[in-house]
C-alpha cells in the first residue's frame, strides 16, 4: 500500500533475535540425551565403544557452553554468522559421534535433521543451503566411513546394506523435504505477522486522524456562537462609530478576524468529523469519503446507488468507522491504480444486507492470483508494458490485505472475481469488464438501530487517550 510506511524486517534482522541462552539451553539437552545415549549403549547393552573419543566430542560441547556461559551476557543476541557456527559446530560434533558409533547403523542418525531444520526456521537461505550441503556430504560419508559397534563378544551389529542406503536416502529426502516445509511455514508466519503489524498501524493512524478532525469539528461547533456573538457585536459597534474612523476601522477589524477564525476552523474540520452527530452517515457519503482522496487521479470515479430486491427506497445510515473508510479507500485505491479510464462503484441494500461493488475497465486480476488475493506480500513479476504503463507502482498486495482485514473486523464478506477473461481483448473503455470486489455486509452489522423518536443523541463526549 502506498500510502504505509512498513519498515518490513528481512530474514538478517531477523537471525539477530535468537539469544544466546536459548542456543546454550537446547545444547545441554543435547549434551544430556548424548551422555544417556552413551551409558545405556555401555551398561545395559556391553556395546564395546570408543568412550575415551566418545567423551571428548561431548566435552567439547560442554566447556563451549560453559565459555559461553561466563564469558556474554545473559542477554545477549547472536548474530547470522554467529547463529550459523554454533549450529554448524552441533553438526559436526553429532557427526563425529556418529561417526564413532557406527555411522548409518546407529539409529539416532537422524537426529542430523535436527541442526538443518532449525537453520531453515531461524537462519538467512544461504546460511540453510550451507549448513544442508555440509549435512548431505557427512551423511554420505558416514555411509563408508565409520567405527563399527561391537558387541563384548566381537560381534559387529549393522544392517544390511540396502537398508544403509535407505537409510541415506530417507534422511537426503528428509533434509531437503523438512528444510523447505520449516523455511515456508516460517516465511508465512512471519509475512503475516508484518502484514498484521501495518494493519494495526494503518487502522491507529486512521483513529489519530479520524479523533483529530472530530476534535476540531467539535471546537468550530463550539465556538460558533461566540464568533457569531463577536460579530454581531462588532458590526452594531463599526455603525456606531461613523463618527471614529480610527475606532471604526478597529471594530472592522474584529468582525473580519472572526470571519478568519470561522473559516480556519470550517476548513480543518473537514479532515473529519467524529462527533455524536458523525458516528453514522448515509453509505453513498461514507463512499465518496474513502474515494475522495483518489478523484484528482486522472481517472473517473461513479457512484451508484439503489435498493436491493425486497429492500426501502430510503438510504440506509451505516456506521462511519475508521477500519470501513480506510478498507474501502484501499480497494479504491487497487481501482485506480489498475483502471483505464473509469471506476464503478455500485451500492446496495436489502432489509437483510448491505453491500458496495467495486469495478473498473482494467485487466482484471491475474487469473492464477485471484485465490490468493487478500494474503500478505503476493505480487506477480511485473512486464516491461506494465512498467511504463506504471512505472511507480511496485505493489505487494498489503494494500487488499489490509484492507480485507479491516473490513472483516467490520463483519463484511469480501469476495474477488474479473468481470471477463483478463486475456481477452477489451473492445471500449466504458466496459465493467476488470476487476470486481464485493464487499457485503449483514445488516445488522453496519447499520444501527435507530433511536426512538424524540430521543436526544447527547452531548459530545471527550476523546480518551
Amino acid at each position: 500500500m502506498a500510502d504505509i510506511d512498513l519498515g518490513l524486517i528481512t530474514e538478517h534482522q531477523r537471525s539477530s533475535w535468537i539469544r544466546l541462552r536459548t542456543m546454550i539451553l537446547l545444547r545441554w539437552f543435547a549434551i544430556i540425551g548424548q551422555l544417556t545415549a552413551l551409558t545405556v549403549a555401555q551398561q545395559l547393552y556391553d556395546l564395546q565403544l570408543e568412550l575415551g573419543l566418545c567423551y571428548l566430542a561431548v566435552g567439547v560441547s560442554v566447556i563451549g557452553n560453559l565459555v559461553a556461559i561466563f564469558v556474554f551476557p545473559e542477554n545477549k543476541r547472536l548474530s547470522e554468522t554467529e547463529n550459523l557456527m554454533m549450529v554448524m559446530f552441533d553438526m559436526l560434533q553429532l557427526g563425529f559421534l556418529l561417526y564413532l558409533t557406527g555411522g548409518l547403523h546407529n539409529p539416532f542418525s537422524l537426529l542430523v535433521l535436527g541442526p538443518v531444520t532449525v537453520s531453515a526456521a531461524v537462519l538467512t537461505l544461504r546460511s540453510t543451503i550451507l549448513l544442508g550441503v555440509t549435512a548431505f556430504l557427512m551423511v554420505s560419508a558416514l555411509v563408508f566411513y565409520h567405527l563399527p559397534l561391537r558387541t563384548e563378544q566381537g560381534f559387529i551389529l549393522r544392517i544390511a546394506d540396502i537398508f544403509v542406503y535407505g537409510q541415506w536416502a530417507a534422511i537426503t529426502i528428509a533434509l531437503i523435504f523438512i528444510s523447505i516445509y520449516a523455511r515456508r511455514i516460517t516465511r508465512e508466519m512471519h509475512s503475516m505477522s508484518d502484514a498484521l503489524a501495518a494493519t494495526q498501524m494503518a487502522l491507529a493512524r486512521a483513529q489519530k486522524l479520524n479523533d483529530l478532525g472530530g476534535v476540531v469539528a467539535a471546537a468550530a461547533h463550539e465556538l460558533g456562537t461566540p464568533l457569531a456573538t463577536i460579530k454581531l457585536t462588532s458590526s452594531e459597534l463599526a455603525e456606531e462609530l461613523e463618527d471614529n474612523p480610527e475606532l471604526q476601522e478597529d471594530a472592522r477589524l474584529i468582525r473580519d478576524q472572526a470571519d478568519r477564525c470561522r473559516d480556519i476552523l470550517r476548513s480543518m474540520g473537514r479532515a473529519g468529523k467524529d462527533d455524536l452527530h458523525m458516528r453514522n452517515a448515509p453509505l453513498v457519503e461514507v463512499i465518496r469519503e474513502a474515494a475522495e482522496p483518489h478523484e484528482g487521479r486522472g481517472k473517473d470515479i461513479i457512484i451508484e446507488d439503489g435498493p436491493g430486491p425486497g429492500g426501502d427506497f430510503a438510504q440506509p445510515q451505516i456506521l462511519r468507522r475508521p477500519e470501513v473508510i480506510h478498507g474501502l479507500r484501499n480497494l479504491v485505491q487497487n481501482a485506480v491504480d489498475f483502471a483505464r479510464s473509469k471506476i464503478w462503484i455500485e451500492a446496495m441494500w436489502t432489509d437483510d444486507v448491505v453491500s458496495i461493488r467495486i469495478l473498473d475497465d482494467g485487466q482484471g486480476f491475474p487469473p492464477h492470483l485471484i485465490g490468493r488475493i487478500g494474503d500478505p506480500f503476493v505480487r506477480k513479476r511485473r512486464s516491461e508494458t506494465d512498467r511504463k504503463v506504471r512505472p511507480e507502482y511496485e505493489g505487494m498486495g498489503l494494500g487488499l490485505f489490509i484492507a480485507k482485514t479491516l473490513l472483516e473486523r467490520s463483519g463484511a464478506e469480501l469476495s474477488f472475481a474479473n468481470g471477463s477473461d483478463p486475456f481477452h481483448r477489451l473492445s471500449g473503455t466504458n466496459e465493467r469488464r476488470g476487476a470486481i470486489v464485493e464487499v457485503i455486509w449483514p445488516r445488522a452489522k453496519i447499520v444501527p438501530e435507530p433511536l426512538p423518536p424524540g430521543t436526544l443523541i447527547g452531548e459530545n463526549q471527550p476523546f480518551e487517550t
